[in-house]
C-alpha cells in the first residue's frame, strides 16, 4: 500500500520565527542611557565651571586637583557599589580609612619605609572588613547595624591611637608620590590607582563569576542559594572586598595629606553611597554599574570644585548634593517601574 505523498514545501512561504528580545539587551540599553546621561551631567558642569571661572576652573593644575580628591573617595566607592550591589551597606568605611590612616603613620609603622605604611593600611582595611563580613554573613546581624558598630569602633580607636594629635609622615617614597615630579605624563600617581582599581572592579563585576554572583545575591539571596551559591560566604567576601578599597584609598590619603589623623574620612560613607545611588546602583541591591558609580564620584567632586572657586558656602555645597541624591533615587524609582 502506498503512502500518500505531501506536496512539497515551498520554503519561500515559511516564516521564520523571530527571534525574542532577551532581558539583558533592554538592560544593556538602559545602562547606556544612564552613563550618557551622566556624561551630559558631568559636560554640563564642565561648561558651568569653564564659564564662570574659565582661568581657574579650565587650569590643568585646577582639573589634576579634582581628580586626585576624587581618587580616594572613588577607590572606597568602588567598593561600597559591590556591597549594594549585593543588597547590603556599610556605614564604616570613612571611619576604616580613619584607622588605617592612623595606625599605618605611626612611629613604629614608619620605621618599616614605603611598604610598611603601605602593608598595615592594607591589613586594617581588611581586617575590619572580616570583622564585618563575619558579623554580617555568619552572625546573622543587619548590615546597617553591624557597619554602624564598626564605624563607631574604629573612629574611636584611630582616637585613641592619635590622642587627637596629627601624626606627620617622615618617609620621603611616601611623601614623593604627591609631588608633581612623580606625575606620569601629567596624570598624578593617585589618580592612576583610582584607574587601575576602576578597570579591576569593572572587570571583576561584568566578567567574572564572583561578579555575577554578587549581583545573583543582590537580586534574589533565596534564589541564588538555590542555584548552588554560598550566600553568606560571598557577602563575606565583599566585606572583605569593601576593606581592602578602604585600606588602599587610607594609603592614598596618606599620599594627599601625608599625614594620618582620625578625623579623616569623614562622612566618606555618605559620599561613596550618593555617588553609586547617583551612578545607578539600586540601595536594594541587584543593579549597579562601575562605571556609573565613578562617573558619579566625579560629578559631586567637579560640583564641590565649582562652588569653592565661586566664593560658595559650604552649606550651599550640601544642599545642592542632597538635591542630587534626592533627583536619582527618583529616576531609579521611575525607571524600576517601567521596567
Amino acid at each position: 500500500m502506498t503512502q500518500p505523498v505531501s506536496p512539497p514545501r515551498d520554503s519561500s512561504t515559511d516564516k521564520v520565527p523571530q527571534a525574542r528580545p532577551t532581558p539583558w539587551r533592554g538592560l544593556l540599553a538602559r545602562a547606556d542611557v544612564r552613563t550618557l546621561s551622566l556624561l551630559g551631567v558631568l559636560a554640563a558642569l564642565i561648561v558651568v565651571g569653564g564659564i564662570t571661572k574659565p582661568d581657574e576652573f579650565l587650569d590643568t593644575r585646577n582639573l589634576q586637583l579634582v581628580l586626585t580628591q576624587a581618587s580616594v573617595v572613588g577607590v572606597v566607592t568602588v567598593g561600597m557599589t559591590f556591597v549594594i550591589i549585593s543588597g547590603g551597606i556599610d556605614l564604616s568605611v570613612g571611619a576604616i580609612v580613619a584607622l588605617a590612616s592612623v595606625w599605618a603613620t605611626t612611629v613604629a609603622t614608619q620605621e618599616y619605609g614605603f611598604a610598611g605604611i603601605l602593608f598595615t593600611a592594607i591589613v586594617v582595611g581588611v581586617g575590619c572588613g572580616l570583622v564585618n563580613g563575619v558579623l554580617i554573613a555568619y552572625g546573622s546581624m543587619v548590615p546597617f547595624i553591624a557597619t554602624l558598630a564598626m564605624l563607631a569602633s574604629a573612629r574611636g580607636l584611630a582616637l585613641q591611637i592619635t590622642d587627637g594629635k596629627t601624626q606627620i609622615v617622615t618617609v620621603p617614597s611616601v611623601l614623593d608620590l604627591g609631588e608633581r615630579d612623580a606625575y606620569i605624563l601629567g596624570i598624578p600617581p593617585l589618580v592612576l590607582v583610582f584607574a587601575v582599581v576602576t578597570v579591576i572592579g569593572w572587570l571583576v563585576l561584568n566578567r567574572t563569576t564572583f561578579g555575577r554572583r554578587t549581583v545573583a545575591v543582590g537580586g534574589n539571596p533565596e534564589a541564588a542559594r538555590l542555584a548552588g551559591i554560598d550566600v553568606r560566604r560571598q557577602r563575606l567576601y565583599l566585606y572583605l572586598l569593601s576593606g581592602l578599597c578602604c585600606g588602599i584609598a587610607a594609603f592614598l590619603l596618606i599620599v594627599l595629606s601625608g599625614s594620618g589623623q582620625n578625623t579623616n574620612g569623614n562622612l566618606y560613607e555618605l559620599d561613596a553611597i550618593a555617588a553609586a545611588i547617583i551612578g545607578g546602583t539600586l540601595l536594594t541591591g541587584g543593579r549597579g554599574t562601575i562605571t556609573g558609580s565613578v562617573l558619579g564620584v566625579l560629578i559631586f567632586f567637579t560640583i564641590t570644585n565649582i562652588f569653592a572657586l565661586n566664593n560658595l558656602q559650604s552649606d550651599v555645597q550640601q544642599i545642592a548634593k542632597g538635591a542630587i541624591i534626592v533627583a536619582a533615587v527618583l529616576v531609579q524609582r521611575r525607571t524600576a517601574s517601567t521596567t
